[in-house]
């Protein structure tokens, strides 16, 4: 039997613990398949209310289903703590859309209208015409920032 590949866009964010927590989920999504990650944001909480979200985004290629895909996302989330409702998020990880090639991709309905928290990222490794955004000057930095104590953020 042939299986193809689906890539997955997706949308991780934290705002506690969230280097250990973004580091985790990008450990833990490596083995199911090839995985381009963007840079990583730090942006304000959409409401205002909580501390500032690590945002990033990935493309997935992988042979799962979209269904397994979810479920490995709640099993993240569960691992990392993640309790609804809270502003203190563990670990966030949203599938944005799936499709055979990045030309033909299908929106997750349930995420529209995307938050510019997703946009930023996603559009950084996907040039779609839906995740442009307003410039902006978020904090920026990679993943190798992740396992430094500190980092220095990289303007946008």
């Amino acid at each position: 039997m042939n299986v193809t590949e689906t890539i997955f866009a997706l949308a991780l964010a934290s705002n506690l613990h969230p280097k250990q927590h973004i580091q985790y989920a990008i450990e833990q999504l490596r083995p199911h398949g090839l995985m381009q990650l963007s840079s990583i944001y730090e942006i304000p909480c959409r409401d205002g209310v909580g501390a500032d979200y690590y945002n990033a985004a990935a493309l997935l290629s992988s042979h799962q289903s979209v269904a397994q895909i979810q479920d490995l996302f709640k099993q993240l989330e569960q691992s990392c703590g993640r309790h609804r409702p809270s502003h203190d998020i563990s670990l966030d990880v949203d599938l944005i859309a799936w499709g055979a090639d990045l030309q033909q991709m299908q929106f997750n309905p349930k995420k529209l209208p995307l938050a510019l928290d997703v946009k930023i990222p996603l559009y950084e490794i996907w040039q779609h015409a839906d995740l442009k955004h307003i410039a902006h000057h978020y904090p920026q930095f990679s993943l190798a920032d992740l396992g430094q104590s500190s980092f220095v953020a990289q303007p946008a």
